[in-house]
């Protein structure tokens, strides 16, 4: 059995960003990484638009606003330190209705708390930014970019590797033993022997907090985010980001054009359920997942809350015409003769049993365990506070062992 000073479960951009922290705070601390597939970021973080998130929408001092402010800044400066495909377009809020309007300006005011440079916007100042775009009026938040998060993955796996880390793909885990002041970890790629393990599982992360023996006070419930993309021809449409006004109620954003670093633009993302933890595919159905979010009672409650919400996505997923009608609120010269289907991702959504959506980053767990329990968008935007953050924990999970 190897032995090891930290075992980090999952090399989403997260888990990665986690190992090269602590290979900065603590050089000589052996820290091995061990993730199922045959590569890094397979999951949220090579799903994701590639947004770089300002944190105009998250509540003033939570982990969110804060990890995304500062986050987005470093993710710039890395992606320019490292030569990673990035851009700071800014992005516009667009309101298309008068009973948005309130909203728009509360996220002025929100923005400003959070130290987030904004600009009130009429309808001809948002066609000096997106000529094709129609709105009431809008703001413009210049700190939001776009960059490959994969290739910030891959760039953070090899700093990590080459400050000594281990990284180990095809390394399933299938069993974690508290053993005295250790913790024994099974694995298909074999055992190892740590003093402290982080859980940046993702999509799985509240049932590998379970194999660890701990009862996680959320279940993971996926939500797939259904994109299409502009055909080449019409991606002039559209210049940069542009947002509709979110609803507070729900953590999704509403159907946005996002343009890319290779020159598309798309558009989406729905958000419905998944039959499948990785149900990247409408097609793509798995019993376990499907009887794991059946069985807990917080599923329902969320349906029963959100169902009118959740209906009209639905039908955006199943509808091309329900989907560009969503999309000519902001955008009316699109047709559906323009959309292309694009790929999907899956939002590793934490519940809690009374039906409450979790709307921060959650950890949990005590030495020698960190339970990265819900880590979505803006987490890629986030990832260097947060790797430095999940560092210091499992670093003093060393100190008590």
């Amino acid at each position: 059995m190897d032995t090891t000073d930290v075992v980090i479960i999952g090399a989403g951009i997260v888990g990665l960003s986690t190992a090269y922290a602590i290979t900065q705070a603590s050089p000589g601390t052996r820290v091995t990484v061990l993730e199922k597939e045959r590569g890094p970021a397979r999951h949220q973080t090579g799903h994701n638009s590639g947004v770089i998130h300002s944190g105009i929408y998250y509540k003033p001092d939570s982990l969110k606003a804060r990890f995304a402010v500062q986050g987005a800044a470093e993710m710039v400066k890395f992606c320019t330190e490292h030569d990673i495909p990035h851009e700071v377009t800014g992005k516009l809020i667009v309101a298309t209705e008068r009973d948005e309007l309130p909203r728009l300006h509360a996220l002025v005011q929100r923005g400003r708390e959070n130290g987030i440079p904004v600009r009130e916007l009429g309808p001809a100042q948002i066609a000096e930014y997106e000529p094709r775009v129609w709105g009431l009026a809008a703001i413009h938040v210049g700190t939001t970019g776009i960059c490959d998060f994969g290739a910030v993955a891959t760039t953070l796996a090899r700093l990590a590797t080459d400050a000594g880390a281990d990284i180990r793909y095809g390394a399933e885990v299938t069993a974690i033993i508290r053993r005295g002041p250790d913790v024994l970890v099974g694995s298909t790629a074999g055992s190892l022997r740590s003093r402290s393990l982080v859980n940046c599982a993702g999509l799985h992360s509240d049932r590998v907090a379970r194999l660890a023996g701990d009862h996680p006070p959320v279940r993971i419930v996926p939500f797939r985010g259904e994109y299409y993309a502009l055909t080449p021809p019409r991606s002039g449409l559209v210049r940069g980001l542009v947002y509709p006004v979110p609803d507070p109620a729900f953590p999704f954003l509403g159907v946005h054009l996002t343009r890319d670093v290779h020159g598309g633009v798309h558009l989406g993302p729905n958000a419905v359920p998944a039959l499948a933890r990785e149900g990247y595919h409408r097609r793509t159905i798995r019993a376990r997942d499907v009887a794991d979010t059946v069985r807990f009672p917080g599923t329902w409650r969320v349906a029963r809350r959100h169902w009118r919400y959740e209906t009209s996505e639905i039908a955006r997923s199943l509808s091309k015409r329900a989907f560009t009608a969503s999309v000519r609120r902001l955008l009316p010269e699109v047709r559906p003769e323009d959309l292309i289907p694009a790929a999907s991702g899956v939002r590793a959504q934490a519940v809690h049993r009374d039906g409450t959506l979790v709307d921060d980053f959650l950890f949990s767990g005590s030495a020698p365990f960190t339970h990265v329990l819900n880590a979505p968008s803006p987490a890629a935007t986030a990832s260097l506070p947060i790797g430095r953050e999940i560092a210091d924990r499992a670093l003093a999970a060393l100190q008590t062992a």
